[in-house]
């Protein structure tokens, strides 16, 4: 069921050196390209990367939260065209949690390394180091980088008690529903 995919899902930052084998590869592809995308415009483009020297120079993106690419086995990175979609921002997010979520159901591990808005440096963008490492076109822009592979961690699951269901309104905001 999907509650129970959404109970096991964690940041997995440790991977086993194990290549993610191409028939995993494929159905991650398959889950990006099926994401949801408003009025199905789909104005994002994923570059999968298996290259251990690349996964390296991606984990330098910027000073903090993606070193640990450098030890996965696989990234996915998301961009998108702004010019195809006024929404390609929530579009290639949901593209990112379906990565996300399809590689914990094939008993991978995934972490979600935000660069949108981040810097690689004073001078360059974390964004504009992707690109440039990566050749990509001038009209996309980088999202974000899934980082993939075999968990050499094991992290419980998030216990129900710390769900924060005083957040959550019924009917008009600050209506409180007993559970």
């Amino acid at each position: 069921m999907f509650i129970d995919l959404m109970r096991s899902r964690r940041s997995i930052r440790q991977f086993q050196n194990r290549p993610v084998e191409p028939e995993k590869v494929a159905l991650l592809v398959e889950a990006a390209l099926r994401s949801p995308s408003s009025r199905g415009f789909n104005p994002w483009s994923f570059i999968v990367v298996s290259d251990p020297e690349t996964l390296s120079a991606l984990s330098r993106a910027k000073p903090h939260g993606a070193s640990f690419l450098a030890k996965a086995p696989l990234a996915v990175v998301v961009c998108a065209d702004p010019g195809k979609s006024d929404v390609w921002v929530e579009d290639a997010s949901i593209a990112s949690i379906c990565l996300h979520l399809a590689a914990t159901d094939l008993g991978l591990g995934s972490c979600w390394i935000q660069l949108r808005e981040r810097n690689h440096s004073e001078e360059e963008t974390a964004s504009d180091y992707v690109a440039r490492l990566l050749g990509l076109p001038a009209e996309l822009v980088v999202q974000t980088v899934i980082a993939i592979g075999y968990p050499n961690e094991e992290k419980s699951p998030h216990p129900s008690s710390s769900l924060q269901y005083e957040k959550v309104s019924w009917g008009r905001y600050g209506q409180i529903r007993k559970q």
